[in-house]
């Protein structure tokens, strides 16, 4: 099959964060499986160039013409986020169409965040999977950002949305949350992200100790994450006092772009005052061999989010064995089961975290048998192949007229009750129920989905009205 990615985030030029590390992953993944992958990204340097790595073709764009100048209006109104969507799409649109001219692809892919394929679903009759992995209108109210970008974004993003041709997600709390919060009706396939194993586990030659200089006698607690709220950034002090007073034997260390500041203002200048230099080290913005460098020396790997999807930070340290404390937001339950592969912990609550730490600093066994499970459980569900694979298949379903179900919500085992809840004919007839009812559905929106007009307006009133009650039709 040949594969398309159109993703501006992409190592090592512009991999800023968890969508250009999945990009990365999938595309090498893809190409492994034996298909024709060309990525299309973005640039941080004007002009068009050309590589290839590990047998992805990679196509890289930055223009600043005519609609740069056409969106001063957007920067003048702090709608950064827009003006951002919209020349990642349009530059994606400018070298995917040349190269599909040249020989179509069969499908393409694309995160919602960044609405990469907007232009290009627009303007071409192309199959293409838009992936969820943080919606704005589901994260941008975390940040400082006007109405006006709020409301555009999430328009950019759910004009690719409704162009796609499948749908998938990273996880089922994300899948639910699109359901629920904006409105979506198509079916959602969830697909987790995937990891490269053997490439992780190759040996780079980086001793963090002496990089770094962090102690090589006390057991590391780690953070590798951008230094913003969402990420917990906010709550990590009361974390680090309550847990460094206790023991001695600790060391807390951070990496991660220092974003709006909060490390350099508030928790550098307290960890000066109170003199914890030796044991509290920040490392700033490292590179991807570096962080996992350091997750190989490191005991316990700190997740203190408020939301989150399938984060890499997460799978990064499953991957290395290492005793995850994070929190209970979001997806996290699909990766780590409570004691079982780590320890959740509430979300936004700093005790919480100091009790989860205190557990996994003073048990070496629940330490030693919460990383293996966690290495298990990657190498069993969460490989990058076995996602490439899973991916592939939904694309062919849908080349082939038979679309794949979408899976179903994962039960917790503390759910699973003997003698409890409806009996299986009644689960089969809601389910007959519900398959007809879809089906309905379908037909009805493939009739709209033909006027390119109702794509463009669906998004505007599906954003205008925030999903209340899903569009009409």
């Amino acid at each position: 099959m040949r594969i398309a990615i159109l993703s501006f985030e992409y190592p090592p030029d512009t991999g800023f964060g968890g969508i250009g590390t999945y990009a990365y992953y999938q595309a090498r993944a893809l190409a492994k499986l034996g298909h024709d992958v060309h990525v299309f990204a973005g640039a941080t340097k004007p002009g068009v160039t050309h590589s290839e790595h590990e047998g992805v073709k990679v196509t890289r764009v930055k223009r600043e013409g005519c609609l740069h100048g056409m969106l001063d209006n957007a920067r003048k109104a702090r709608a950064w986020w827009f003006q951002n969507r919209v020349t990642t799409a349009t530059d994606a649109f400018e070298v995917f169409a040349k190269a599909h001219a040249r020989k179509p692809f069969d499908f393409v892919e694309a995160p919602e965040c960044g609405a990469d394929a907007m232009v290009t679903t627009t303007m071409l009759s192309v199959p293409t999977a838009i992936k969820f992995h943080s919606p704005a209108r589901l994260i941008m109210g975390i940040y400082d950002t006007p109405k006006i970008d709020r409301v555009l974004t999430a328009f950019a993003e759910q004009l690719a949305i409704n162009q796609a041709s499948v749908l998938t997600s990273c996880s089922r709390f994300l899948a639910d949350e699109v359901h629920a919060k904006m409105g979506e009706r198509k079916p959602i396939h969830v697909v987790p992200n995937g990891i490269d194993v053997p490439l992780f586990d190759r040996d780079e030659g980086i001793d963090v100790h002496a990089k770094f200089g962090l102690p090589k006698d006390k057991k590391l607690i780690f953070f590798a994450n951008r230094m913003e709220e969402r990420k917990g950034i906010h709550i990590v002090q009361k974390m680090v006092e309550g847990t460094l007073a206790k023991y001695q034997d600790i060391a807390f260390v951070f990496a991660g772009r220092d974003l709006f500041g909060y490390m350099e203002k508030r928790i550098l200048p307290w960890v000066k005052d109170h003199q914890l230099q030796s044991r509290f080290f920040y490392l700033g913005q490292i590179t991807l061999p570096d962080v996992r460098a350091c997750l190989k020396a490191s005991s316990i790997f700190l997740i203190p989010s408020l939301w989150e999807n399938c984060p890499y930070s997460c799978l990064e340290a499953m991957t290395a064995g290492r005793a995850i404390v994070s929190s209970d937001c979001g997806g996290m339950p699909e990766l780590i089961e409570h004691e079982r592969t780590g320890l959740l912990a509430r979300n936004g609550d700093p005790a919480a975290f100091v009790a989860a730490l205190q557990r996994m600093i003073e048990d070496d066994r629940l330490r030693d048998r919460c990383g293996a499970a966690a290495r298990a459980e990657v190498e069993k569900r969460l490989t990058d192949t076995a996602i490439g694979r899973r991916s592939v298949e939904i694309y062919q379903a849908h080349l082939d007229g038979k679309p794949a179900s979408a899976a179903p919500a994962p039960t917790p085992r503390s759910a699973v009750r003997s003698g409890s809840g409806p009996d299986v004919a009644d689960l089969q007839m809601r389910i007959a129920r519900l398959d007809a009812e879809l089906e309905q559905h379908k037909h009805r929106e493939a009739a709209l989905r033909s006027s390119r007009q109702w794509r463009w307006g669906s998004a505007l009133v599906n954003v205008l009205t925030l999903g209340r009650g899903g569009r009409q039709v």
